[in-house]
This record gives structure tokens, C-alpha cells and sequence, in this order.
């Protein structure tokens, strides 16, 4: 049988790293910094208008320009953070403080016009940037404040979807948007605002996507033995019955991550040659030796 080299699992160094201070300002700070750029970058330029307070600072902007976007969005979060702070953990209302400063001074600062004429263009620009940014922001332990925390709050208080609260938020800054906007800018802004939700779930799922691996195998042990010592990774055995034969068959169920898939089946292979191996998309996996969860 051939002898599997080793294959060290360093899983654990990027969880403690993404609870640190330092990781979580940095994440917040680039978020926070594309979003400032996409914004004025793309949608001012464009008369686009985006989703929740920020989108609301910017429809005033347009109809009373002496105040800028940076501003109105800081003034919108003075009784959110009021909420957050005695609802939502203390940690939470600080790194999110943190992130909505850090938006709204960089709107102040960051004027990098993108050379992008075409409408639909920037708003698939501006949806692929923000998006970006966004998901940046939601993978620390805090926000860029503004409806975020509204939609936590209600969530942790009522049970409501963070999603069905963020919609309905973007749906009342819309229904002003065309009430006083071009309708043609109002309708690229709701493609603006969709891709960068669709860009948003995809950071969000990139570095958390596992595979759920099912092996079928008459030798189930030596196969379990091998990714324990070689994978460092747990398996379950599950018990089961063949259709046509009627045999019991013991089913190995574990999870690895895209970068130990091949070594996996390396070593289901070389141990039975006529295994069955089933690979599920996981969208995340909690527990020891993959994500915390994420306490707020």
C-alpha cells in the first residue's frame, strides 16, 4: 500500500487571527475604503443612489448639496450607535463605531472618479466594488453601522431575517429615490445595489466553503486511520445497508477544505481502488478544526 506523506493542518492560526484587534480593524478599514470609492467613484458621477443610510445620505446630497454624503451618514448613526450600544455586545458597537467613522471620513477624503461612461457599466462596477467592500466588513466582528445594526438588533430581539430587514430598508430609500431621481438612474442604482449583494454573499462564502465528503469503501477503517493521521481531520462512520446486495456498509462522512481534496482522495484511492466517494458544497462548517461562530 502506498505511504501517504504528511500533510500538517494549520486550520487553527486563521481563527485565532480573526478574532484579534488588529485583523478586525483591517478589515474594516479596507471595506470601508472601497466602499468610499465605489461611492464616490462611480455612483455620484452617475446619479446612481445606493441601498440603506448611506444611500439615504447621498438621495439628500443630491437635493441639498451643502451637506456631503460623509456627513449625513455620520448623523444618521448618532441614535442607531445609541441603540446598538445597549443592545448589542459592546465589542459589536465599538468595531462598528469604528467601521461607520472610518465611511464616512474616507467619503470625505477619497475622490477618485472611476472613467466609466457607460451606465449599466458603473453600476456593475460600482456593485462588484461595494460588494467587495461589504463583504470585507461582514467578515470582521463589526459593521459599517446603519441599517446593519438595525437588522441585527431586530434579529437578536424578534427573529426577523437580517436580509428581509436590509430589503425592506432599501426598498423605502428607493421609493424616495424615484419619487424624486430619474427613473432610468433609480432602476440602474437597483442593479447597482443587486450585484453588490450577489458580490457580498460570494466574499462572504469564499473562505468558508467546505466539502462534505461521503466515501463508500470496504475498508472503511484503514480509510478513516488515513485521513485522521495524514488530514488531521475527524470523520464519522455512518451505517447503511446496500440496495441490491442487502450488505451492512459502513459510510465514512467527513469534511475538508478545497485544498485537501485531492490529498483525500490520494488516500481513499490508493487504499481501495474501487471506493465511492460523494462531494457536497458545504456554505459553512462550525466546530472544531474549521469556523468559530461568530459572536457579536
Amino acid at each position: 500500500m502506498q505511504t501517504m506523506p504528511h500533510i500538517p493542518f494549520t486550520g487553527t492560526s486563521y481563527r485565532d487571527i480573526s478574532y484579534s484587534i488588529p485583523w478586525n480593524l483591517f478589515l474594516l478599514t479596507l471595506g470601508a475604503l472601497l466602499l468610499a470609492t465605489a461611492i464616490n467613484g462611480i455612483a455620484i458621477p452617475h446619479g446612481f443612489v445606493t441601498g440603506g443610510f448611506s444611500g439615504l445620505g447621498i438621495l439628500l446630497y443630491y437635493l441639498f448639496p451643502v451637506i456631503t454624503p460623509g456627513i449625513w451618514l455620520f448623523i444618521f448613526n448618532i441614535p442607531i450607535f445609541a441603540l446598538g450600544y445597549f443592545t448589542i455586545s459592546r465589542r459589536f458597537f465599538w468595531y462598528s463605531m469604528y467601521g461607520a467613522i472610518m465611511v464616512s471620513v474616507l467619503l470625505e477624503i477619497v475622490h477618485i472618479t472611476m472613467p466609466i461612461h457607460d451606465a449599466f457599466l458603473a453600476a456593475l462596477s460600482f456593485g462588484c466594488v461595494a460588494g467587495v467592500g461589504l463583504g470585507i466588513c461582514f467578515r470582521s466582528l463589526g459593521s459599517t453601522g446603519g441599517t446593519d445594526i438595525i437588522a441585527i438588533w431586530l434579529n437578536q430581539k424578534f427573529g426577523l431575517r437580517i436580509g428581509q430587514i436590509g430589503f425592506m430598508a432599501n426598498a423605502l430609500v428607493f421609493a424616495a429615490a424615484f419619487a424624486t431621481l430619474d427613473t432610468d438612474k433609480v432602476l440602474y442604482s437597483l442593479t447597482a445595489v443587486f450585484i453588490s449583494a450577489q458580490v457580498t454573499d460570494y466574499i462572504l462564502s469564499l473562505f468558508n466553503q467546505r466539502k462534505l465528503i461521503l466515501i463508500i469503501s470496504s475498508k472503511p477503517d484503514e480509510i478513516v486511520k488515513q485521513v485522521n493521521n495524514h488530514l488531521r481531520r475527524g470523520a464519522t462512520i455512518l451505517y447503511g445497508r446496500g440496495a441490491y446486495s442487502h450488505a451492512p456498509k459502513k459510510i465514512i462522512m467527513t469534511v475538508v477544505n478545497t485544498l485537501q481534496i485531492k490529498a483525500l482522495e490520494e488516500i481513499v484511492f490508493s487504499v481501495d481502488a474501487h471506493a465511492f466517494v460523494i462531494l457536497e458544497n458545504t456554505l459553512n462548517v462550525i466546530g472544531k478544526g474549521f469556523s468559530k461562530r461568530k459572536i457579536y
